[in-house]
This record gives structure tokens, sequence and C-alpha cells, in this order.
């Protein structure tokens, strides 16, 4: 078992580091946006609608990375199976109609606990340009 926690261990590194990544192209691609007054919605749509897509690439890359792992290991019958149970383990949604062999069942709650981790740091990019962009109306500092 303590083989399995440090290969999840490392699965858990690798999608950290393709968060900060993806976060770093992220925040490089807001720092050169120029948001429109508060007053204007559609400019501040369509850049909510670009950092979604942007978010939901980095999770999609996420669970890829967890999914061919599977695959390697032939923890699922395929790659379709593979890349839905780590979606669905991911976004922690937990059907369980796909379950992982005995010895490899404990990577499910941890990546599970991964998704929940990277999820609530998206939510916080959205929170914080959200911020830059309506604080300067609200008269507080935007960080």
């Amino acid at each position: 078992m303590l083989h399995v926690l440090l290969i999840g261990a490392t699965l858990v590194a690798i999608t950290v580091a393709v968060h900060a990544a993806g976060f770093s192209l992220v925040l490089t691609h807001l720092l050169k946006v120029h948001a429109a007054p508060p007053t204007q919605a559609w400019p501040i749509v369509w850049l909510l609608v670009r950092v979604t897509w942007l978010l939901l690439l980095i999770h999609s890359i996420e669970i890829a990375v967890w999914a061919m792992f599977f695959v390697w290991k032939d923890c699922l019958p395929d790659a379709e199976s593979a890349f839905y149970f780590s979606g669905v383990t991911y976004a922690t949604l937990g059907y369980g109609d796909l379950v992982l062999p005995k010895d490899w069942r404990m990577l499910a709650p941890i990546e599970g606990l991964t998704g929940i981790l990277m999820c609530g740091l998206s939510a916080g990019l959205f929170f914080a340009t959200l911020t830059r962009i309506y604080a300067p109306q609200l008269g507080t500092k935007a960080g």
C-alpha cells in the first residue's frame, strides 16, 4: 500500500505542477487584458468565458494525467473508461459505476481530494479576476 501512496503523491505533484503552469499562463493573459469599466457587461462576460475555457483546459489535462496512469497500469478496461473514471473522480461526482482494482483503490480518494483543491484554486482565480475589475469602483485596492 505504501507504493500506491507514493504513486498517488507523485500524481498529486504532477497535477499541481500542471495547474501552476496553467495558472501562470492564465494570469499572464489576465494581466495583459484591460478590463472594461464594470458598467459594460459583455466585455466582462467575454473575459470570464475565456478564463473558464482556459481553466477547463487545465483541469482536462490534469484529468488526462490520472487517466493515462490508469491506462498504463491496466486499472480499467480501456482508455475511454479511464478518462471517464478520472473525470468523475476528479470532479468528486463518485458515480461508482466504475471502480479501481483493490490494489489501486486508494488512488481514487487521492484524485478526488486533489480535484477539490484544484477546483478551489480555480474558484479563487475567478474571485481575484472580479475583484480586480470591481475594486476600483468600490474604492479598494485589488492587490
